[in-house]
């Protein structure tokens, strides 16, 4: 698989780090669809409406791309949601939303697109989270859904390596996104400070991650988990 020319699907690419991923894979060259709930009515950039929850959804997306280019290079799964909170103060809606979305999102989208891969290889990608690599107080049901990302991560990996199919997440860090400036100064700003690199990452600083684990420079990469994240963990 080269570099440039492929078909790249990217969930959640209407805003932030998708939207920069997305971009990055254009620029390079990649015919790049973005599924997702908003259009980012972005040049060069194919939007396909879809709710990453809903499967019949997933699957009319994907069957989209493959009639129209009878497989699928790259999928970045990214896209994902986060609700604060204590525990006891989290409902049911919201921690199975987390869960849905995050989770179950990725796994609808593998199920989709192995198929559109199995004959040629590709790679798949998701988005993981320093919340997988250390559990995040009050970001509970969050850090449980990331974690589960990294765990389906790993297995993924070997169960379709046999098919040349690449599977590796990104752990991105406090990174500047519409969750991100959602925050609070007396939370973000603490954060900021703690991290070694002195600043928090920009949606291109995970994007170029995403772009180097697609490349044939990673062609031996599988089951990693890769933080991106100033080194904002223990």
């Amino acid at each position: 698989m080269t570099d440039t020319g492929r078909i790249v699907a990217v969930t959640g690419a209407s805003s932030g780090i998708g939207l920069a991923a997305a971009r990055l894979f254009r620029d390079r060259g990649d015919k790049v669809y973005c599924l997702s709930r908003t259009d980012p009515k972005e040049p060069g950039i194919t939007f396909i409406h879809t709710d990453v929850t809903d499967e019949a959804s997933v699957n009319a997306a994907f069957g989209a791309i493959g009639k129209a280019e009878g497989h699928i290079d790259v999928l970045l799964s990214n896209a994902g949601i986060g609700v604060s909170g204590a525990a006891e103060c989290t409902t049911m809606q919201d921690a199975k939303r987390q869960l849905d979305v995050n989770f179950f999102g990725l796994h609808a989208c593998v199920r989709a697109a192995v198929p559109l891969m199995r004959a040629h290889g590709g790679t798949i990608l998701a988005t993981s989270s320093v919340a997988a690599v250390f559990a995040i107080p009050f970001q509970a049901f969050y850090s449980a859904s990331k974690f589960a990302v990294n765990g389906l991560t790993l297995s993924l990996a070997r169960e379709l390596a046999k098919h040349k199919i690449r599977v590796n997440a990104v752990a991105p860090g406090v990174t500047h996104t519409d969750m991100v400036d959602a925050l609070p100064d007396s939370v973000i700003k603490p954060l900021i400070e703690s991290i070694p690199l002195g600043r928090m990452g920009e949606p291109e600083d995970i994007a170029n991650a995403y772009l180097f684990l697609a490349s044939d420079m990673a062609d031996y990469i599988s089951g990693a988990v890769l933080p991106v994240d100033g080194l904002s963990r223990p």
